[in-house]
């Protein structure tokens, strides 16, 4: 099982989460972050270190957010690795608990 980065992270980006995952499985994009599927080892150190609640695990993803079970796939092997955590993005208080926010997700292209 992994886990996964939803949709409240689009815009947010806080990265408390990075710091504490042991197989580095994470990935950085413009506006948001994601889970490598293959890497994650479902130890749910990271669910509890967001402060947006925007990771949960596959089985437990909300209704209407199971298609970034695929963005997380698609978009780990294009995004690099983080490792530290660095500071949210300057709105991402603004932006938490916004909904609708997939049409901004910045792919990086």
């Amino acid at each position: 099982m992994t886990h996964v980065v939803t949709e409240n992270c689009i815009n947010c980006k806080h990265t408390d989460c990075v710091e504490v995952c042991p197989v580095d499985c994470f990935h950085e994009g413009p506006n948001f972050l994601v889970i490598d599927p293959v890497e994650c080892i479902d130890c749910t150190l990271c669910v509890d270190e967001c402060p947006v609640g925007a990771i949960y695990a596959e089985d437990d993803v909300p209704k209407g957010q199971e298609k970034f079970l695929d963005i997380n796939a698609e978009l780990a092997p294009k995004w690099h690795v983080i490792t530290r955590k660095k500071d949210a993005l300057p709105d991402a208080e603004k932006w938490d608990g916004v909904p609708g926010k997939l049409e901004l997700l910045d792919r990086g292209d």
